[in-house]
């Protein structure tokens, strides 16, 4: 019966750290730097909903603002007086979510693969509020060209989030 300490795996070398649980960055440093990232992120996002919008004619979503509105237990006001609510989540939840981002990258989850992902985490954590707040309904009940616009836009800022995620973080 052979030993199994006597087994060797060619592909472990005990005497190096494993490369994606080490990082050159602290936790803090890479979520900040994610933050960064997501800010730039949700900007790219933005500019392309309004060339988007140019075309299509859709309007803009308040529903931003409405989540943050109740998250914060503000009284109702109209959708021309939220602006500013709408401004405050779009790009405060864009960087906070680019944050995750940034730990990904730091921690050797970098890449088209990861920016796919993490269009997934940005989907989750959107929906997730939105639903939360009762400002939302569950993505299955929308629109079919309404899903995609999300979801197209939602890539966009993922893909460009982690593009300067992994720019800054290596």
């Amino acid at each position: 019966m052979s030993n199994s300490n006597n087994y060797k795996n060619p592909y472990y070398d005990p005497t190096k750290p494993t490369p994606n649980l080490m990082s050159k960055h602290s936790l803090p440093s890479a979520f900040l730097w994610g933050c960064a990232a997501g800010a730039i992120g949700v900007g790219i996002m933005t500019f392309g909903e309004k060339l988007e919008q140019a075309f299509t004619g859709r309007p803009n979503s308040y529903v931003p603002a409405h989540t943050l509105s109740n998250l914060l237990r503000l009284p109702p006001k109209p959708d021309s007086e939220r602006l500013w609510l709408n401004h405050v989540m779009h790009y405060g939840q864009g960087a906070l979510a680019g944050g995750i981002r940034g730990i990904m990258s730091a921690y050797g989850v970098v890449g088209f693969f990861a920016d796919f992902m993490f269009t997934g985490v940005r989907l989750a954590i959107d929906q997730t509020l939105e639903n939360v707040t009762e400002v939302g309904a569950p993505p299955w009940t929308w629109p079919l060209n309404e899903q995609i616009i999300d979801v197209f836009h939602k890539a966009v800022y993922a893909f460009a989030t982690g593009y300067f995620a992994d720019k800054f973080l290596h």
